[in-house]
């Protein structure tokens, strides 16, 4: 029998209720007390044999301030027991646990399947009596975890291969009480992997930093994502553009593709009929049936114009007529072809300098700096250098089919000493590096290494070499090591002396002083 007993709250109401029970000979299965609003809800389960459910109700209604008696299907326990049973049948990974005797007490569906175990017999037998490729849950309980344990598993229904973790269960007074072991299939993992390595359409929650200036890069992004402006993007080589651009293309539920194209990297000619098309037989070794451009290809969709700031000026007039007019017309052709593409432009290059220089178009410079947007180099984001590396050490986590890696204290303040010229391109070099150098371990100072580390055939200098130096050498001469290092990989951009002190974050009368302190040559 299962009974609701609501109470007003005061002291004595369990024994009260045990004497009672007691006293009429019925034996008590299980009760749960619960406090609120100054009221006690007590849930009692009673088995009787010789004392009728009437009985039991007379014998529990003399209980002072008892409130009300309610006959209950089913008691709060058993909701939470079915419910919790739910989930954990209805989880992917297998789930087992044991208690401090190391007999089973928790095996969900998918771990019964894995290892051949039905029946609800296997509730409450030892652990080391159950058909297992190994006991290893049964260590947890001396205090010890274990992470990506393999396992391969032979039954009927054929061959398995697992991956497992165990951690010991402990109580409030951290007393281990059991273990619990959680096992995933192998071929899930695999399949995981595949998906995360996989590009997809990138979006804002690609990009990763939480400090201010580049939060404020995003909320911008997004709020200008769904027009059809044309969006400048200006920073530093390595900072991102075309995720961004990529990210702006998403949002904006555009259907067409998106497609860059390095303004840079093609010849004047190649570039024009590789942007506008042209028509069969325009020019020696044409195709015959013509090519249309890629803002045809592009329709309804984004053409990224990547270091628009190269675009020689034959372009840069045709490039101002699309946008101008919203067609294009092919190489060869006479006949104008509407697009309806949007167009986002990047460049590390000063834009306004270079329409002063005649370098670039002004009348085009007005036209694609309707929404500029600049991204801050990582040299002004030190605080989002830790969410870099991890997110960077997350994706070679499948790449390289290890386990994901830790970052000493000290390698982390060297990556943040760092001045960053190359921006998140180099620190995702150095991340993949040291993630190699380091052989799967924890990724410490001697794994970072910058260019000006490297010696002239590309490898790693000895870190047998650095340790013995560092020995020799007291901290005063190694700081002036470094910062003569740091100096000459800046120098070697091949930029003046001032754009070289704005990205160390000195003077320029700073820079030369260090420049004769160190006996560092540069042509001014």
């Amino acid at each position: 029998m299962k009974l609701n007993l609501l109470f007003n709250d005061r002291v004595g109401i369990i024994a009260d209720i045990s004497a009672r029970i007691a006293q009429s000979g019925v034996n008590i299965v299980s009760m749960e007390v619960i406090h609120k609003n100054n009221q006690a809800d007590v849930y009692l389960e009673a088995e009787h044999q010789n004392s009728g459910e009437e009985d039991i109700r007379k014998i529990l209604e003399g209980i002072p301030d008892l409130i009300q008696i309610r006959l209950l299907q089913t008691l709060p326990q058993e909701d939470r027991e079915r419910r919790f049973r739910v989930v954990l049948d209805n989880i992917s990974d297998g789930v087992i646990s044991i208690d401090s005797d190391g007999c089973v007490t928790t095996i969900n569906k998918v771990a019964r399947d894995i290892f051949d175990l039905h029946g609800p017999e296997v509730i409450g037998q030892p652990i080391r009596t159950l058909k297992l490729p190994d006991h290893a849950i049964v260590k947890c309980l001396d205090g010890k975890s274990f992470n990506s344990l393999k396992k391969h598993i032979i039954t009927d229904k054929g061959r398995f291969q697992c991956v497992s973790i165990g951690r010991p269960i402990t109580d409030s007074s951290s007393r281990i009480v059991g273990a619990v072991e959680i096992i995933k299939d192998a071929r899930e993992i695999r399949m995981l992997a595949r998906t995360i390595s996989q590009p997809g359409p990138i979006t804002f929650t690609d990009i990763v930093g939480q400090g201010p200036a580049i939060r404020e890069v995003i909320a911008f992004a997004e709020r200008i994502a769904a027009t059809d402006s044309i969006v400048s993007i200006r920073g530093e080589s390595g900072t991102g553009k075309e995720l961004l651009a990529r990210a702006i293309h998403t949002s904006s539920k555009r259907s067409g593709p998106f497609i860059p194209i390095n303004c840079a990297a093609l010849p004047e000619s190649l570039l024009e009929s590789e942007l506008f098309g042209y028509m069969g037989g325009a020019f020696t070794g044409a195709r015959q049936n013509g090519k249309p451009g890629l803002f045809e290809l592009a329709s309804d969709g984004t053409v990224f114009l990547d270091e628009i700031a190269e675009m020689p000026p034959g372009p840069q007039a045709k490039i101002l007529r699309v946008i101008q007019e919203k067609c294009v017309r092919r190489i060869g052709g006479s006949g104008e072809i509407p697009i309806n593409t949007r167009i986002i432009t990047a460049t590390n290059r000063n834009l306004e300098q270079l329409v002063k220089a005649t370098q670039f178009r002004q009348d085009l410079y007005y036209r694609i700096n309707v929404l500029p947007i600049h991204i801050p180099p990582l040299q002004e984001r030190p605080d989002d250098i830790p969410l870099l590396v991890e997110h960077f050490l997350f994706q070679l986590t499948a790449t390289l089919s290890r386990p994901l890696q830790s970052v000493t204290s000290a390698a982390m303040d060297k990556l943040r000493r760092h001045s960053w010229p190359g921006n998140i391109r180099e620190l995702k070099n150095v991340i993949e590096r040291a993630a190699i150098v380091s052989d799967a371990g924890p990724i410490d100072i001697q794994h970072i290494l910058f260019s000006f580390e490297l010696d002239a055939n590309g490898s790693a200098m000895s870190s047998a070499r650095g340790q013995e130096q560092s020995k020799e050498q007291t901290l005063p001469a190694m700081m002036k090591q470094y910062e003569k290092q740091l100096i000459e990989s800046h120098i070697k951009t091949g930029e003046s002396i001032r754009k070289t002190a704005r990205s160390l974050g000195i003077s320029h009368t700073a820079l030369l002083n260090k420049l004769k302190k160190h006996d560092i040559k540069m042509a001014i």
